[in-house]
């Protein structure tokens, strides 16, 4: 079984009772679209992590910008996992992290990931020192790996698992009241907008924007749990 879901934001009670309910294994897998949180903290997330990592399913992660990338953690390494490389520490060896640009063979599907987005809360949590990364968005070089991944696949796969979504998609009627949208920097949702029209594809999920909506091909998720067909 292949479930998806959006930002959990370190809040993994939900998933306990999901595992409860449909009496999941490992060889099921929790899809999250970004900002797990588990990676947040450095050492201090240890704590969390065995707790998750006792959870009855595997846990696929997305990058999003509430988080630091796992290869920069320093106790991650690389494995393969359904034809593409994750990130993964020995000690939690149920809690996987998506690199960014690889594909993925899901319940016969080929998925991409593309994680990353910018965060609009940024200012504050430098100023209070709460945790912020430079490396929040995809880089040029990631942009670029990700294109040569399309050019290889003729610009077809199944489903697309990003963290933002396409600047055209974005739900604004969910915007956060206060927020200057003109300071935002969207360079990501705009890159994203420049492959959603050229890519051929049956789905699009992504999380961030921590609504529950679909529209045309592409699912918004947050608090809610879908599974993958």
């Amino acid at each position: 079984m292949f479930i998806i879901t959006g930002d959990t934001h370190r809040d993994f009670r939900f998933v306990g009772a999901l595992c409860d309910k449909l009496e999941t294994t490992t060889d099921d897998v929790l899809i999250i679209l970004g900002d797990a949180g588990i990676n947040y903290y450095g050492d201090k997330d240890k704590p969390l992590k065995r707790v998750i990592a006792e959870l009855p399913i595997t846990i696929f992660c997305i990058h999003g910008n509430h988080e630091r990338r796992p290869e920069s953690v320093g106790t991650y390494i690389e494995s393969e996992w359904r034809g593409g490389t994750v990130y993964i520490e020995p000690e939690f060896p149920n809690l996987l992290f998506a690199k960014d640009g690889e594909i993925y063979d899901i319940d016969g599907k080929k998925c991409i990931v593309i994680g990353g987005a910018y965060s609009v809360d940024k200012a504050a949590r430098i100023v209070n020192d709460w945790g912020w990364w430079s490396d929040e968005q995809p880089s040029v070089k990631t942009k670029q790996c990700v294109e040569q991944q399309f050019d290889i696949e003729g610009w077809r796969v199944d489903v697309v698992f990003t963290h933002t979504a396409p600047l055209k998609y974005e739900p604004r009627e969910v915007f956060i009241c206060g927020i200057d949208d003109s300071k935002v920097d969207k360079s990501t949702e705009v890159w994203l907008d420049s492959i959603e029209d050229r890519l051929d594809y049956d789905r699009w999920y992504c999380g961030h924007y921590h609504t529950n909506k679909a529209i045309d091909k592409m699912r918004f998720l947050f608090d809610d749990f879908l599974e993958f067909r």
